[in-house]
């Protein structure tokens, strides 16, 4: 996935995030580490975290994506989890209101991450 989003990025200019793997939040120990992150470099800001889970961290992954994102501390504006036993994506947008939406779909970047795994 961080592959090709970063031919998204890098070689064809597509999408303004850079993808950064295993990258913390913030500076420092103790910043959560998404698996992956889309930074929005002109604002200095983590705009989009994916989390690639199991069955029994899925639903915990959710709720990390959730807090994050309606925490506001860091700008993230959209998350999503994979399940890679299921094949199942859940995406939270801020402003959803604690319910996720089954999608691999990204409207930050009108791009669908499905594809990519």
């Amino acid at each position: 996935m961080t592959v090709e989003l970063g031919i998204l990025y890098y070689h064809k200019h597509v999408i303004t995030l850079e993808p950064l793997p295993e990258t913390p939040l913030g500076d420092g120990p103790g910043h959560i580490v998404p698996d992956v992150l889309l930074f929005d470099n002109q604002a200095e800001q983590t705009r989009i975290i994916i989390e690639v889970a199991n069955n029994r961290s899925f639903r915990i992954d959710l709720k990390k994506i959730t807090r994050l994102i309606e925490e506001d501390d860091y700008g993230i504006l959209e998350g999503f989890v994979y399940n890679y036993k299921t094949h199942e994506w859940l995406r939270y947008r801020k402003g959803d209101g604690g319910a996720a939406t089954s999608s691999s779909f990204s409207e930050l970047m009108m791009v669908d991450l499905g594809p990519f795994l």
